[in-house]
């Protein structure tokens, strides 16, 4: 999706990172492998997935100032399904031409 949303004409660019709950760093290297998404690692000081009221497998999108703008949750709207990938594709590309 990454690649679509970089092609897409927007007011502002759409990035795409994944950010690891506190207390599950041992998982990080399985998830990274093979794959070229920018992951990070919250921590107890910056702890985002509190700062911005996560569920596990929420995008969480952001507005340009970085507060949470809202969530579209993955295991709610399966990406296989081709109606809620466009469906995701389309909420981001929306806010990012949001003035």
């Amino acid at each position: 999706m990454q690649a679509e949303l970089d092609a897409a004409d927007t007011l502002r660019p759409i990035h795409i990172l994944g950010i690891n709950e506190v207390g599950l760093e041992s998982g990080n290297e399985g998830m990274m492998a093979g794959r070229v998404l920018p992951w990070l690692q919250a921590t107890e000081d910056a702890d985002v997935w509190a700062t911005w009221e996560v569920e596990f497998r929420d995008v969480v999108i952001l507005d340009p100032d970085n507060h949470r703008e809202t969530a579209y949750n993955l295991t709610e709207h399966d990406l296989s399904n081709a109606e809620n990938y466009e469906a995701l594709k389309n909420l981001l590309i929306d806010l990012a031409n949001r003035e």
